[in-house]
């Protein structure tokens, strides 16, 4: 499995792109709109901004997956928001939105996962790397939280 130093090396050359490209690339990868989620860290109580792919995006909400690449360890952005369920969101580099995260229960993966792996089957190959269930977070809106 790749290093953290890779996750965050990857993170930060997709952030660069979408950049200095003014947005014109980096905002859609492997057809899923990608979308910055902005959590609280739940140690440190300041705020952490990652770059995410979103393969579900219906109704103003968002369905993202924490794979890690098929680690064994869920990624910190998943236990911040465990912690602290507000998060923000920004898609295509437009403003950020208040939102609130919480994780699919066990319905709702059964009915999102085969959804998403038959769309994108990188989860699916994620999944068979690691032990760990794969969670999906879903993202609403506040005001409809």
């Amino acid at each position: 499995m790749p290093p953290e130093f890779t996750f965050r090396a990857t993170n930060t050359a997709h952030r660069l792109l979408t950049r200095l490209t003014f947005g014109r690339f980096g905002h859609r990868i492997v057809g899923m709109p990608s979308l910055e989620l902005t959590t609280v860290g739940r140690r440190s109580g300041k705020e952490h901004a990652v770059l995410l792919t979103a393969p579900i995006a219906e109704d103003g909400g968002y369905v993202v997956v924490a794979s890690k690449a098929g680690e064994d360890k869920h990624p910190a952005w998943y236990h911040n928001l465990l912690a602290r369920p507000e998060v923000t969101v920004s898609v295509q580099g437009g403003p950020r939105t208040p939102m609130r995260a919480r994780v699919a229960d066990p319905a709702e993966r059964a009915e999102l996962w085969p959804r998403i792996t038959a769309e994108h089957p990188i989860y699916a190959n994620y999944q068979t790397r690691t032990d760990r269930e794969i969670p999906l977070v879903l993202l609403t809106p506040r005001d409809r939280a």
